[in-house]
């Protein structure tokens, strides 16, 4: 149900953890080179001249007997940057391309030799060098396979591997929730290799319908558990790569609940793993220490919430392929919690019987940019003063300076900044709701562009700010909630006048609307400016959007998601469309995903506010979807059924009084399409007109086929034009 946005800007830190795509900068350990894919060969820069070598060319990407290079999807290289590893010919899982085909190339003697040869086509998975650089392992259909380089063999370490019995990577729900994909971990030692084995047998299939590709229906079916479903099992084990042996971690889970481990490293020294242990109402976290030999877990880091505890890589990207941030030579880490309120950055004893704040203050980290142990350094994103904005800052690791703000002041607006490992440097992305997106190279901390580049300030010094502008601004409700929002109106505004208003609606703890960036508010479904067209476009950003405004605004939202969310959101219209420009009869609303379920819920709870919504690919039914979602924010139905029906649209439907374009793809694996259904049948139940638009087979962003995102845009144009006409009157 998250909302439709790039979630996964990877940020990797050395040679030997890269994997590489087209254009992104990859650091090497040096903290002055990276480097990147042009044009399908791998240059490396050196800064600060940025000089460019060509490490690997297309004639060194030729397979014997083929007369084309390589197509390269991502490349990585092994710890002593003798070898790089390619992946190619890839294919989609879900959500992205992680299956596919590897290529080792020597850069010795320019040797070419294809992973796991004997696999099929297009089916290895999360390939990566052995830290000693001889070896390769990866998943191939849900088993786990280690190529040795040197005797030129291949070795099977599971054996055991299906649909249902995964090794080495995730069921739907890990993936989608907490991000796991890549499911194993080579230890520092190149001798064993850690993985997860997912057991999904007792979680039930969801069968996914398809009436379109053949005369007769075919089901797909997807293991998939609901809210109140027991999550798949989950063990840890550690497989010897000379005799294929395994030996299993004995962490505890509730018999009756399940329990969750989304996090898991080898510990520098190479004899212990750690995991986070979730338990099954995520809102107790537990770091563990595993012994590899003895199988012996021991707890030594526990946090409660009384709502939920988000692991790190739901908020920092970076860590969504792993990764664990050691200090003093594995002896502390650093860790994130939001216990004093806000989410702040500690650094604890690999015993968790010391810990030290790093970050304090009334602001949350949003984001960590770069540790830099060897200056005392850790770089990271937040905004203290404006929660649409993000800037970066640095602090000692030791916890006493106060955070140092690396942004300029004379630069409003977002900043992203890829941080070399060691501080010096960083490639640096700017955007604010008048500037496009611009990016220079510039030295740390002094923030001064590379050989007299400074392109973000020159081209604020040169931008015209868009007309209409789009305008921040904050609603207080009659509840004395107070809102970040932005409005865009029209052309040739005449206050004198009314016009009407569309709501662009997320509200759920995934997406957050109102940012200070170039194209905010640009609506990517309207055909033509809506602007000219003469409406009003709002977005407002209530509590329990994922904001930087501390864990009380967050986790507000806790057993009440469908009630406080929507009602910030009615109330805050309330208020805007208080303005005499404002024509009442006239009021839209529109989201897709957990903005579509807001749509709905709007529509249903509040029909004397709007009049005319579009929902796509909602949520109708609380009870439909995920359990580490839904149980995350809602609670387990077991303890809080009657929160899932009071945050469901299905359970208001029957107030419907307003025009409702609803939209859903039949092959949404996120969102299904039951929803649709169930939500179909009580507005039939309650003789409530609506209008239907059913896309045979596509996802949930309901992308795929010929003219599908054409006949979207051209269907919800019309329709809000119709039901909520533009222009002023």
């Amino acid at each position: 149900m998250h909302q439709l946005k790039v979630l996964f800007t990877i940020t990797l830190i050395s040679l030997s953890l890269v994997v590489c795509g087209q254009g992104r900068i990859n650091w090497l350990k040096d903290g002055a080179s990276y480097t990147r894919l042009e044009a399908g060969e791998i240059v490396r820069y050196n800064l600060p001249a940025n000089s460019k070598t060509v490490i690997v060319n297309k004639e060194k990407l030729v397979p014997s007997g083929s007369g084309r290079p390589l197509n390269i999807r991502s490349y990585s290289f092994s710890a002593d940057a003798k070898k790089v590893l390619i992946y190619t010919n890839s294919k989609k899982v879900w959500r992205l391309d992680t299956r596919g085909d590897y290529w080792v190339l020597d850069l010795g003697d320019n040797s070419l030799k294809q992973v796991g040869k004997n696999r099929p086509a297009s089916s290895l998975m999360f390939a990566k060098f052995s830290p000693d650089g001889t070896k390769v392992a990866y998943v191939s259909e849900y088993n786990l396979y280690v190529d040795d380089l040197v005797a030129n063999s291949q070795k099977q370490l599971t054996t055991d591997g299906n649909r249902k019995f995964i090794n080495g990577t995730f069921d739907w729900v890990y993936e989608e929730e907490f991000f796991c994909r890549d499911g194993f971990r080579w230890s520092p030692d190149s001798r064993q290799i850690a993985f997860w084995q997912i057991d999904a047998h007792n979680t039930k299939d969801y069968l996914m319908l398809d009436l379109a590709d053949s005369i007769y229906p075919f089901t797909k079916p997807v293991e998939y558990p609901i809210a109140g479903e027991t999550p798949s099992s989950f063990r840890i084990g550690v497989v010897n790569i000379s005799n294929a042996g395994i030996k299993w971690m004995n962490i505890p889970t509730d018999p009756v609940l399940g329990s969750y481990v989304p996090r898991m490293e080898w510990t520098p020294a190479s004899n212990e793993i750690i995991v986070q242990h979730l338990n099954r109402r995520q809102n107790e976290s537990e770091l563990m220490l595993c012994n590899p030999t003895t199988g012996e877990a021991k707890s030594i880091y526990q946090e409660k919430d009384s709502a939920w505890i988000d692991i790190l890589p739901l908020w920092d990207d970076d860590y969504q392929w792993g990764g664990w941030d050691w200090l003093n030579g594995g002896k502390e880490f650093v860790w994130a919690t939001e216990k004093d309120g806000w989410r702040h950055l500690y650094r604890v004893s690999n015993d968790g019987k010391k810990e030290t704040i790093i970050t304090a203050g009334n602001y949350d980290v949003m984001d960590i940019a770069a540790i830099d142990e060897k200056s005392g350094y850790v770089y990271f994103f937040a905004s203290p003063e404006n929660a649409t904005q993000k800037y970066l800052y640095r602090t000692k690791l030791d916890g006493k300076s106060k955070a140092e703000r690396l942004s300029p002041a004379s630069e409003p607006g977002t900043h992203d900044y890829n941080v070399s490992p060691t501080g010096q440097f960083a490639f640096h992305s700017f955007t604010n709701y008048y500037t496009p997106s611009v990016s220079e190279w510039l030295s740390l901390p002094d923030h001064k562009g590379l050989n007299g580049v400074n392109a973000v300030s020159d081209a604020l010094t040169k931008v015209d700010r868009p007309k209409p502008p789009v305008e921040f601004f904050k609603v207080k409700t009659s509840e004395g909630v107070e809102m970040d929002a932005w409005i865009v109106k029209p052309n040739n505004f005449d206050a004198t006048r009314k016009y009407p208003i569309v709501f662009y609606v997320y509200t759920e703890p995934w997406g957050q609307n109102v940012k200070d960036e170039y194209g905010t508010a640009n609506n990517f479904l309207y055909q033509g400016d809506m602007a000219n067209d003469g409406y009003i476009y709002v977005s407002i950003d209530n509590r329990g959007t994922p904001v930087p405004k501390g864990r009380a605004w967050r986790k507000s939202v806790y057993r009440n998601l469908g009630i406080v969310n929507i009602r910030d959101q009615a109330l805050a219209a309330k208020e805007i469309i208080k303005s005499p420009f404002i024509d009442t009869s006239r009021v839209a609303v529109w989201g897709w995903s957990g903005g579509g379920t807001a749509t709905l819920n709007l529509m249903f709870q509040y029909p004397e506010i709007y009049k005319t919504g579009i929902a796509v690919a909602a949520v109708g039914n609380a009870l439909t979807y995920d359990n580490i979602y839904q149980e995350r924010y809602f609670g387990l139905p077991q303890d809080a059924r009657q929160d899932y029906i009071k945050g469901s649209p299905i359970t208001y439907a029957k107030n419907l009084r307003g025009h409702l374009l609803y939209i859903h793809g039949t092959g949404d694996d996120n969102v299904h399409y039951n929803n649709a259904e169930m939500l179909i049948n009580e507005l039939i139940k309650y003789n409530k007109p609506f209008q239907l638009m059913s896309y045979p087979n596509r996802t949930h962003g309901i992308s795929e086929g010929p003219g599908t995102f054409q006949h979207l845009s051209t269907l919800y144009t019309s329709y809000l034009r119709q039901y909520c006409p533009p222009g002023a009157r």
